[in-house]
């Protein structure tokens, strides 16, 4: 079931704010379980057979949060529990990324292992179940943090609901338990709230925006210039461009418009979500970018992954092999396949010269986090974002050839030839490229328009000035109603989000 459909914004989400607020009448617990059971049902909606996967990953997760949470409370006081609390993080770790491990990268593991050595071996075609690295990463967060000591509740029916609460189940944002617990505990969520509801409706239909009239009119565009080099298309400069400019847009108004979305939603229960994007494509450098783009994502693997590898706390040469690392994991998290390695790849390589570059600076006695002329701040954010452009050619691609074909046309190796013979027409293209740069440049975002009303967990204070403020008033209660309107006539073409492959 995707938020862009009529069943579910008509049927799914009625009955469930109906069913929560009633039952939490009656007993808190019983809407606690409702909800969990309806997002049980939203993401059996798409296969059943991995209801039961999903189950058996929370069961025995929360089975070893609780054993690590004992045995870790012993350590302190008896000899030798603290390393059994350890053994039993370490176990549950990869036996998480074991199962993540099979569903994801069985079949580019053996496929790579077939071309190296001759082989045919036949391996049936695994299907990747819908959201499994979302939600292994989520359990990974919670048995860290329960090593950690930062977990002080074992509910099981708030950590079921933890899990699989349906905003965030498909696609992020990626949780922490600490986050959502206490809010599943307060009192308050369970009374329904007329501010929630308008506030929540405001930033879900503000993110359908973006994904149904913004990211699919991009996408458009997309597979005509990608699908090329296959097709023995040769691209001319401008279209490679184009496409790759299409691409990037379209990918940013998609899972920002379904992490406003996951806001939106979880905003009408009551639960507060953190935010996962904060106007990327204005960041001045690739530092920036990672600090605004899936921030959740890369909260995690700053957390999980590049701290535990020493972070910055060695030499110089190991910050950058740690910086390298991560990202390279990071690439190869979003899918099986070179080309996000290799996008993961450079964007390793643009942050080691990023930090090498502000190293520089601080040597000249420069601070690099001093603000930049009006002039230096925008040449900086068009090369940040050209940069973020060109790997995402490899994000997008098919396969090697096509990426490399379309980046070196980018790159001028293959000329700078504006008008082909093809059927790749460029006029629309650049009619939504035009519109969509301008929002994503000069328009405030979702969290600026919203800040009145604590829109998102631990957000950053806005920077932008603007007069689009909300506030609920009936002139923008008829803006809100003509933009949903507006939206829902285009979801008789309904298409699935971006990041639900990963």
């Amino acid at each position: 079931m995707l938020f862009n459909s009529y069943g579910f914004i008509f049927l799914y989400l009625p009955v469930v704010l109906l069913g929560f607020f009633q039952l939490a009448r009656l007993n808190h617990t019983y809407a606690a379980a409702w909800l969990a059971l309806a997002s049980l049902f939203f993401y059996g909606y798409w296969n059943p057979a991995y209801i039961g996967l999903l189950l058996a990953s929370i069961a025995c997760n929360f089975a070893f949060g609780s054993w690590i949470a004992r045995a870790a409370g012993k350590a302190g006081r008896e000899k030798g529990e603290g390393g059994r609390a350890k053994h039993l993080l370490t176990f549950a770790v990869v036996a998480n990324l074991a199962l993540l491990g099979y569903y994801k990268y069985a079949n580019f593991f053996v496929s790579n292992l077939d071309a190296l050595l001759g082989t045919d071996w036949n391996l049936v075609n695994i299907i990747l179940p819908l959201g499994i690295s979302f939600f292994t990463f989520t359990q990974i967060a919670f048995l860290v943090d329960t090593y950690q000591g930062k977990v002080r509740e074992f509910n099981f029916v708030h950590y079921v609901l933890f899990v699989t609460y349906f905003p965030h189940l498909i696609a992020g944002p990626i949780l922490h338990h600490k986050e959502m617990m206490p809010q599943f505990a307060k009192p308050a969520t369970y009374r329904f709230n007329y501010e929630n509801l308008s506030v929540g409706l405001t930033i879900f239909f503000i993110g359908l925006f973006k994904k149904v009239v913004l990211a699919d009119n991009l996408a458009y565009y997309v597979p005509m210039v990608f699908d090329a080099p296959a097709a023995g298309v040769h691209l001319t400069f401008v279209e490679a461009w184009g496409g790759a400019l299409c691409y990037t847009l379209q990918l940013y108004f998609d899972f920002s418009g379904y992490s406003d979305m996951a806001i939106g939603l979880s905003r009408m229960f009551g639960i507060v979500l953190p935010l996962n994007f904060h106007s990327p494509y204005k960041s001045v450098n690739i530092i920036e970018f990672w600090r605004r783009w899936h921030m959740t994502l890369s909260r995690f693997l700053r957390d999980y992954l590049y701290i535990p590898l020493g972070g910055n706390r060695k030499s110089k040469l190991r910050r950058y092999l740690n910086l390298t690392t991560t990202m390279l994991l990071g690439g190869l998290w979003h899918g099986a396949g070179w080309t996000f390695v290799i996008w993961g790849g450079l964007h390793g390589a643009f942050l080691v010269v990023n930090h090498a570059w502000h190293a520089v600076r601080k040597s000249l006695g420069q601070d690099p986090k001093a603000p930049l002329s009006r002039p230096a701040h925008l040449a900086s954010v068009l090369v940040t974002f050209l940069a973020v452009t060109l790997a995402w050619v490899f994000f997008r691609a098919p396969d090697l050839h096509a990426a490399t074909d379309i980046a070196k046309t980018m790159l001028g190796f293959e000329g700078v030839a504006i008008h082909s013979d093809h059927a790749i027409s460029t006029r629309g293209m650049m009619n939504w490229l035009f519109a969509a740069l301008a929002i994503a440049w000069l328009a405030p975002n979702t969290h600026t328009i919203m800040q009145s009303f604590r829109p998102a967990l631990d957000a950053p204070e806005p920077t932008e000035k603007t007069r689009f403020i909300w506030r609920p008033s009936g002139k923008l209660a008829w803006l809100l109603g003509g933009i949903a309107g507006y939206t829902l006539i285009f979801l008789s073409g309904t298409t699935e989000f971006i990041y639900h492959q990963f």
